[in-house]
């Protein structure tokens, strides 16, 4: 399983209140969600009405497709041209073998054995 989690930061230029800035994020998480089928959130900068902080994450089995997916998204987001995108954090992460049972070895943090 590959999971890819990004961060989108971005500013909203003709934002003059937070209702204003609301509606910008709510539209922008709409569209994108729509388009893609992914999980996608404003997590952060609720009070600042110039600023937005999206997270999203993607989930496949193959890195490629997951990678691909999320670059498509970031131009999703920059070509809708509601806000601009100031700032990316991108991480893609590989759990390999998690059908597995129990080995005997140390589960990571936070997994158990079902």
């Amino acid at each position: 399983m590959v999971v890819g989690v990004g961060i989108i930061e971005v500013h909203i230029h003709e934002s003059r209140s937070l209702k204003e800035k609301r509606g910008v994020m709510k539209s922008l998480i709409r569209r994108t969600q729509n388009e893609f089928n992914i999980s996608i959130a404003e997590v952060d900068g609720h009070e600042n009405w110039k600023r937005g902080v999206i997270g999203f994450a993607v989930v496949g089995n193959d890195r490629g497709f997951v990678d691909s997916k999320m670059e498509r998204v970031l131009h999703f987001v920059e070509n809708l041209h509601l806000a601009e995108v100031v700032n990316v954090r991108r991480e893609i992460t590989n759990y390999s073998d998690m059908t597995g049972r129990y080995d005997g070895g140390a589960l990571p943090d936070g997994f158990q054995e079902s």
